[in-house]
């Protein structure tokens, strides 16, 4: 089944984007546009030059005719290559102004709008907007723009200046409009869908290639190799005979060119030899329309050719610009509660509004109070947690932050920490910078060091000045999650949501990550889904899920001696510590860490403004 795809504008509202950011650039509009008149104007001076010179030659001039001729049109031709080259780079240089805007535009928002839309539409979708859409627009922008205000511009002056050598001869030559509009007329219905399904095809055949490269230790663990390489060759396939018969349009409507061609310089000759036999006209008149009609076959013709890629960017232009009419779905322009507790109340939700994920579930987390999320895999952990932090909105109940929705909250009260952690291309630095962009070096060497990372990271080459990320020093899975947890201190937002945000380091990291955690969370308001019971255990209040409701909720001494479903986690949790090699050469107790080193210090109990119902 294709996957939903984000919003695509219709072309009224591409238009009605089009034409404002026109108007906010109105006098780089004017400019170009009174540049490219200028080049029109002196690319029609030759053929009318040209058909003096018939005249003069046929009275009787000599040699001496020429020369203003011929200096005429060499000034024309300086004149308006000058004129032809300053016109196209202000278009370029417009068109990619717009296009900055646009593209800055569609990727905040793009940025702001709730993971589960992303999802639900997939990221090769947005992929392919920011990138190949983006691509087609500048090649358009590029190449199709300056050359279709060129065309325009010289078929408007072209044609009034044969109707006023003679207006039969400017009828004459309108015989090819109406041939250049029918094949414009057949070409355009047909190719638009094509090229709309073409980058949907693109964006599928994109779509099919990030999921496999994301998901490849999956693929590779299931062996699902050839599978997921038959939807990539599929999706590839299809975006290629959708291209092939976009083509075939193509040569099509080049024929349809020609035959217009042919019939508006033949319909010029014919009626420009009756009046010059009636003495209506002269032969050098008839020569300069002849001339200015055939210098309209080239631009137009290559307008004609690159009509391929302007229906490209329209459709790539309507992807992006539907973009911008994407709800974000948070507002952040809003205002942080000053009381930090966070309420989940009779919260229900399902991903496809058939199969029920989570059932009334119902808790609060007081200001500066820890709660522990565990459960078995598909118990509804994550979701909760992204209800928590406003990623997901519920299908029923309400999730508030002081009695505040939490999808009504400013982007930075609440951040959501997860074990796919993005360490951004830059140097570590600019990776911290992004939490808080007017940070002081004090303020995140202190970051670093709260989260016990600043050891290493001033071992790095270059210090914070190192590159990393993509293409850069590469950093472990426990430092990636330790910068992540630095930039929680340096946001400092009213609550923090953990995603079994320790999974990925392993059990040499575990202890570490953990301990960096509680540092980072020291005084705020947290929801941890615990990948490790250890973590249960330092937190003041657990709830246990199991098939997206809550079954327990209590600390963790009292859940463990109540012999309910958390005491039979954790008393496998401290079997498997006590059986496990590292275990048996160190001797560690049952149920003190997990088996991966010195007990965990415990946070002192906040007082009982924290509990947890099951509903």
């Amino acid at each position: 089944m294709t996957p939903p795809i984000l919003p695509v504008a219709n072309p009224r509202e591409s238009r009605a984007w089009l034409g404002a950011q026109l108007r906010v650039h109105a006098v780089a509009t004017g400019v170009a546009l009174t540049v490219g008149l200028v080049a029109a104007a002196t690319a029609i001076v030759p053929a009318y030059a040209l058909g003096l010179l018939v005249d003069r030659v046929r009275a009787g001039g000599g040699t001496d005719a020429l020369v203003p001729v011929a200096v005429v049109i060499v000034a024309a031709a300086v004149v308006g290559g000058l004129a032809t080259g300053a016109g196209a780079h202000l278009v370029r240089r417009l068109g990619a102004r717009i296009l900055a805007d646009l593209r800055e535009r569609a990727l905040d928002t793009a940025l702001r709008l709730p993971v589960a839309v992303l999802d639900r539409a997939g990221r090769g979708d947005l992929v392919s907007r920011v990138g190949a859409d983006v691509s087609a627009i500048d090649r358009a922008v590029s190449e199709v723009l300056p050359t279709l205000i060129s065309a325009l511009l010289l078929a408007a002056l072209s044609f009034g200046t044969m109707i006023g050598i003679d207006w039969r001869l400017g009828l004459a030559g309108a015989v090819a409009v109406p041939l250049y509009v029918l094949g414009a007329r057949w070409y355009l219905p047909r190719a638009a869908p094509a090229y709309a399904a073409e980058r949907v095809a693109i964006a599928q055949r994109s779509q099919q290639f990030v999921e496999s490269v994301q998901g490849i230790r999956t693929v590779h663990a299931y062996r699902l190799e050839d599978r997921h390489l038959a939807g990539i060759t599929a999706a590839s396939a299809r975006a290629r005979d959708i291209s092939t018969g976009v083509f075939a349009l193509y040569t099509r409507l080049v024929g349809r060119v020609n035959g217009a061609e042919l019939a508006g310089l033949g319909a010029v000759l014919v009626v420009g030899f009756l009046l010059v036999r009636q003495g209506a006209v002269t032969l050098g008149e008839v020569s300069a329309a002849a001339l200015l009609l055939h210098r309209l076959f080239g631009p137009v013709l290559q307008l004609m050719v690159t009509v391929d890629k302007a229906q490209e960017a329209g459709a790539s232009l309507a992807r992006l610009v539907g973009v911008l009419g994407a709800d974000p779905g948070r507002d952040a322009g809003g205002t942080a509660p000053s009381a930090h507790d966070l309420v989940l109340t009779g919260v229900g939700f399902s991903y496809d509004g058939a199969t029920p994920v989570l059932r009334d579930v119902s808790l609060r987390v007081g200001p500066g109070r820890l709660v522990a999320l565990v459960g078995s895999t598909g118990a509804g952990k994550t979701t909760v947690a992204s209800i928590a932090a406003g990623v997901l909105r519920p299908g029923r109940g309400t999730a508030t932050l002081g009695g505040v929705p939490v999808t009504e909250l400013p982007a930075r009260t609440i951040a959501l920490v997860s074990q796919e952690t993005h360490v951004f291309a830059g140097t570590l630095r600019e990776d911290l910078l992004l939490a808080r962009p007017r940070a002081t070096p004090d303020e995140l060497t202190a970051a670093l060091a709260r989260v016990d990372a600043l050891t290493w990271a001033l071992a790095l080459p270059d210090g914070l000045d190192t590159v990393v990320g993509e293409g850069g020093h590469p950093l472990t899975p426990a430092q990636a999650q330790q910068l992540a947890l630095a930039r929680v201190v340096l946001l400092d937002p009213a609550v923090v949501v953990l995603d079994e945000a320790t999974a990925e380091a392993g059990s040499a990291g575990a202890r570490d990550l953990e301990q960096a955690a509680a540092a980072a969370l020291e005084g705020r308001t947290a929801l941890v889904v615990a990948h490790r019971l250890t973590q249960a255990v330092t937190a003041d209040h657990v709830i246990v899920m199991e098939r997206g409701g809550i079954v327990e909720s209590g600390p963790h001494g009292e859940l463990v001696g109540a012999g309910g479903s958390y005491a039979r986690l954790w008393a496998a949790w401290a079997a498997r510590a006590t059986t496990g090699p590292k275990a048996a050469r160190t001797g560690v107790a049952p149920g003190s860490t997990g088996g991966d080193g010195p007990p965990v210090p415990q946070r002192q109990p906040a007082g009982p403004s924290l509990t947890a119902q099951r509903e």
